[in-house]
């Protein structure tokens, strides 16, 4: 059985990380972003700070005959005040493609949100820890380890019982996709069960999410970092984050979305692309924003707060913003044959809802990330579906 003292280290540089668009060097290690440093100057707040640093998605990738690995990492993790702390975040492993093993991390910084609404926060320090797997095949295999995708994990060292190297690239085509906090991974069981990763898995493709808890706001920092990415493929799921934070009127909407693809097809003129509506939400259906936060039963859910009879002044719900992005997409695409429409609705809808619920009243279940992971490889990846191999 191996020991700390046996093991190789190996530093972890930009090269073993998938899945990110820029890394930061730290004191401790190295920290993977999703939104290059041009993006993260112009970011407005703290909640799309944090979260663009949690790395959804965000997986180191390397080739190594080692039974034994050992990730030294600093996480960052996040407490409410006044609720007990969530579960450290879960590190997958997965060999050849299947998931092998699971590990945490104790320890860490800890980031206490003070105010729900506003997301002030006081930060403690704390010590670097290690997720360690044990009993790994023996023999040469590729190894993907999917860090926590709510968790800020600055990565510091591999440590195991034989080399290790980069993984090559495979030659798969690369999918960049763009949501909120759905997307991002909220309540999903481990990081390589978020709902994209599980489509990326089956679509036989590679992952750079940008899903965004709370923000995925039609920023156009956002649309230039999509455009600046070499992708095969983009789908963009917006709208829920414009309803819930009470962002735009519909007077403002329409035009954002259309300079966000303005923007985007800069540098990707003929790449797929994907427009996503909405899953189905009833909070936010045919109620506008904001939504803010309930504990009125103990445990943590959400509501709309807007007044329905204001959506003859503008204010936006999920229903009205599925028409607009509808509307759009049939008037760029005569013009664009490669823009799509996905109704979100299609994704999650109300059989959907009613055999996997929403637990908040907002995110879906683990059971839920695998329903959309499902129907999104179904309809997009598979059939003739947009991101097929054989679609024209």
């Amino acid at each position: 059985m191996s020991t700390e003292q046996n093991l190789i280290t190996t530093p972890v540089t930009a090269d073993f990380l998938r899945g990110h668009l820029d890394a930061e060097e730290t004191a401790h290690g190295l920290l993977p972003h999703r939104l290059p440093r041009r993006a993260r100057r112009q970011i407005p707040d703290d909640q799309l700070a944090v979260a663009e640093a949690q790395p959804s998605g965000v997986r180191l990738a390397f080739r190594t005959g080692a039974t034994t690995i050992h990730l030294e990492t600093l996480p960052t993790k996040r407490v409410y005040q006044g609720f007990p702390p969530p579960p450290d975040g879960i590190y997958d492993l997965l060999v050849d493609g299947r998931l092998a093993a699971q590990a945490t991390v104790e320890g860490g910084n800890l980031r206490t949100i003070t105010d729900m609404r506003t997301q002030a926060a006081e930060f403690t320090p704390g010590p670097a820890g290690t997720a360690r797997f044990t009993d790994l095949p023996i023999g040469e295999k590729d190894i993907e380890i999917w860090l926590p995708h709510a968790e800020i994990t600055e990565v510091i060292a591999l440590r195991t019982d034989a080399p290790v190297e980069p993984a090559p690239d495979k030659g798969r085509r690369v999918w960049l996709h763009h949501g909120s906090s759905i997307s991002h991974g909220s309540n999903a069981a481990s990081p390589s069960t978020i709902w994209p990763a599980l489509a990326a898995s089956r679509g036989d493709v590679e992952l750079i999410n940008l899903g965004f808890g709370g923000s995925a706001l039609v920023d156009p920092f956002t649309a230039r970092a999509i455009r600046d990415t070499p992708a095969d493929l983009i789908s963009l799921k917006l709208g829920i984050n414009v309803v819930n934070s009470d962002a735009m009127r519909l007077r403002a909407f329409a035009p954002a979305v259309h300079g966000f693809l303005d923007t985007i097809r800069e540098g990707h003129p003929t790449t797929p692309l994907l427009l996503v509506s909405p899953l189905l939400c009833p909070t936010h259906e045919n109620t506008p924003g904001p939504l803010v936060p309930d504990l009125s039963d103990g445990t943590l859910k959400f509501k709309a707060t807007g007044d329905p009879a204001e959506t003859a002044a503008g204010r936006l719900t999920l229903t009205i913003v599925r028409d607009v992005l509808a509307g759009i997409v049939e008037q760029r695409s005569a013009e664009d044959p490669h823009l799509h429409h996905l109704d979100g609705l299609d994704l999650y809808g109300e059989s959907d809802h009613d055999e996997f619920p929403l637990p908040d009243a907002v995110h879906p279940s683990p059971e839920g990330h695998r329903r959309i992971g499902e129907n999104f490889a179904e309809l997009v990846f598979a059939n003739n579906g947009p991101f097929a191999l054989t679609a024209g």
